[in-house]
Order: C-alpha cells, then structure tokens, then sequence
C-alpha cells in the first residue's frame, strides 16, 4: 500500500529548492507591498481627504495592473519556449534591484509618490514574466499524482510568507525604511539562489511549426473552449475584483479601525493566517470528492466574510472575518489551480498560466483600483460593502451558467492530456 501512496513534493530536490525561493519571495514581496501601500497613503493623506487618498491607493494596483495586461500575451509564450528557470531568475534580480533602488531612494531623502508609482510597475513587469513561469514549472518538478499536494504545499509557502511579510516589513519600517528595503533586497537575493539550486527540468518541445502569434492564440483559445478551465479562471476574477478589501486596509487601519501600523499589519497578514491553515490541512488531506461544489461553497464563505469586514467597527471581528476569507479563498485557490494544472497540457501550461495570472491580477490590483475607485464614491465602507453582495450574486451565477464547475467531482480531467515525463527525481 504504501508504494501506491503519491510521493510528497518536500521529498523531491527541486521542489525543496523551488519552495524555499517561493517562501522568501513571497515574504518580500509582501513587505515591500504593505511598505509602499503605507508610505502612498500617509503622503497622500497630507494634502487630500480620506476619499482623494483612498482613490489613489488603489491606483497602486492600477500601475501593476497595466503591463502585467499588456504583456501577457508575450510572457505566457516565453514560458513554453524558453528554459522557466531561467525565466524566474531574471525577473528575480529585477525585483531585487526594484528594492535597492527604493532603499537608496529612502536613505537620500529623495522618495515620492512618482518614485512609489514607478516602483510599482516595475513590480507589474517582474511578476508579468515570473507568474507563468512559476506556475508552469511546479508540475515539471514533480510527479502527476503528486501535484495536488504540491499546489497544497507551494501554497504553504505562499501564504506563510504573506503572513510574515506585512509583519516583516512594518517591524523593519519602524526600525527605518532604508532598512526594511535593503532587507527586502536581500531577501530577493536568497531566493533567487533557491532557483539556482533547481536543476534541469523538462522543457517541452517548441512547437517551431507553429508561428508565434498562432501559439499565442492557441492559449486563449484553449481557455476559451475548456468550459470548466474557464469557469474556474472567470469565477476568481469577478468574485475578488468586487469583493477585495486588501487596498483599503491602511484606510480600515488608520481611520476606521484606528489601531495603526501595528494593526495594519495584523489586518495584512489575516487572510494569510486563514488561507495558510488551509494549505496545510490540504497537504495532509488532498481534496479528492466533489470539488467543484466544495470552491462553489468556499467562495460564498470568503464573499459573507468580506462582507463581514466591510460593516465591522470592531478590531477582532474585523480581523477574524480577514481569517475566515483567508481560509475559504485557499479552498478556490487550491480547487482551480489544480483543475488547471491537470487539465492542461505541459507544452501549454505557460501560455494558459499567462491568462490564469491575467484574470489573477485583474482580480488582485484591477480590483484594488477598483476599491479605490468605488471608495471615493461610496466610502471605504460602502465600497467593500457593496463589493461583498455584488460577489454572492456573482457566485450564484456562476454555478448556474457553467454546470461543468458545479458537477466537476474530481481533479482527474476525462483523459490524460499529455504523457508524464520523467521529472528528475531526486529523493533523500
């Protein structure tokens, strides 16, 4: 019995190396995050009202937004063309060059909202190229039967490090901001060597009898004609454009709230105190039965409790409402992710994982411009209000006009799509 039982990903070289560059990334990036939110806001709150200041936080989602968009198209054939470590540790030292550049700025005195804004789409470029690439080589590093755990477990890493890292970086602001970006830069630096340390994984072939821009097509229109791929993707992006409230937390922390950085940084880090406690409920009990109504359900969970968030006055119900979106927006992540992943075949997983990132960050820092936008008419209150109800509609929807999502049972698609390869395995 216990040969049939799946390899865990932690027992594989590569995935080790791939999950330690995931963790430290994700930590930094997160820090870094909470810190320009922080900084935007505080400048701007003095010489603008509460509404003026909120509209152009979510403005910050709106910079990383536009080149992620514009390029998609671009890194998602990169990614089933070139060498995806490669990939990584390119825009790995980008971003770790972004930080330095930050920290130099804060030391000399000389950061303003153009310096932040621009900073942020530098952001935008970076993850446009690595997201596809991420995605797409975590199935390369791992056995098929094993790759539900590895969502689970790559997860772990993820939301461990969105935890850490608003938390990270408001200890290492208060310290002083010159600090907290040289630290975040060397954060980069570490995990750029844990990709490194990945060694030679398949490649799928190029297709060279394909023109580029008919490959480019070809991603889209698999999404396109995989109902339940599509279902999937879509449900994401329209469930958290409406319901994201991560833009207005220094909003909720500094005038709702009024428990300041400290508690900004508690209100950071609840959705992935939440999401966290499910990605390791995951890696020891995959989800194998009626997945497809177990995200429908999570998904309405996470709507109720942003919803929750929004109308709170109360410090640790507000708090523990960010927990509970947190856990139940791990159940979608980890359902879609590996309808994704099994789903598609290998030599167009970067291509489908561009337009997964797409919708990913449309939802992300679309939305979080969105938020700002809907909070300078509104109010911070009545924007994720509104967003929380608009979300249940949404999902109501949904499970009505794509049945495919809703009777999906299991991750298994109905045929095996591509062949294995030999992963490269190395156990110890």
């Amino acid at each position: 019995m216990a040969m049939d039982r799946p390899l865990h990903p932690l027992r594989i070289a590569n995935f080790r190396a791939y999950w330690i560059s995931r963790f430290l990334g994700t930590i930094a990036i997160s820090a870094q995050g909470i810190i320009i939110g922080w900084q935007v806001y505080g400048i701007a709150r003095q010489t603008m009202d509460i509404r003026e200041a909120a509209f152009l936080l979510g403005m910050i989602g709106f910079v990383q937004f536009v080149p992620l968009f514009l390029l998609t198209p671009v890194v998602g054939l990169a990614a089933d063309t070139f060498d995806r470590r490669w990939i990584v540790r390119c825009t790995m030292a980008l971003l770790t060059l972004n930080a330095a550049m930050l920290s130099v700025l804060t030391y000399l005195g000389d950061l303003s909202l153009p310096f932040l804004f621009l900073a942020a789409a530098f952001v935008g470029v970076a993850r446009a190229f690595s997201g596809p690439a991420y995605s797409a080589l975590a199935p390369n590093l791992v056995p098929r039967e094993s790759l539900p755990t590895a969502i689970a477990v790559s997860s772990i890493a993820w939301q461990t490090g969105t935890i850490a890292g608003p938390s990270v970086g408001g200890v290492l602001y208060a310290i002083h901001p010159d600090i907290a970006y040289a630290t975040i830069a060397v954060l980069f630096v570490v995990a750029l060597g844990g990709i490194f340390f990945i060694g030679k994984v398949p490649q799928p072939p190029a297709q060279k009898d394909r023109h580029p821009l008919h490959r480019i097509i070809d991603g889209f229109a698999y999404v396109r004609n995989n109902r339940l791929v599509l279902a999937a993707i879509t449900l994401d992006l329209f469930v958290v454009l409406l319901a994201g409230a991560v833009a207005l937390l220094p909003v909720y922390a500094r005038d709702i709230l009024h428990v300041g950085a400290s508690g900004l940084g508690l209100l950071a880090a609840g959705m992935g105190i939440g999401a966290a406690a499910g990605s390791i409920w995951f890696s020891f009990r995959p989800m194998k039965a009626n997945v497809g109504v177990k995200m429908l359900i999570a998904v309405l969970i996470f709507a109720a409790a942003i919803l929750t968030f929004g109308i709170s006055t109360w410090f640790p119900l507000s708090l523990a409402a960010l927990v509970v979106a947190g856990a139940a927006d791990m159940v979608s992540v980890y359902v879609r992710q590996s309808l994704i992943q099994l789903h598609t075949p290998d030599e167009m997983r970067g291509r489908v994982g561009a337009v997964s990132q797409l919708t990913i960050s449309a939802s992300n820092e679309l939305g979080e411009a969105e938020t700002g936008f809907m909070a300078s008419l509104l109010g911070p209150v009545g924007a994720v209000t509104f967003g929380g109800v608009a979300a249940i509609v949404v999902t109501l929807m949904w499970s009505r006009l794509f049945p495919e999502l809703r009777l999906a049972k299991t991750f298994d698609p109905p045929e095996i799509l591509d062949t294995p390869p030999q992963h490269g395995v190395t156990q110890s």
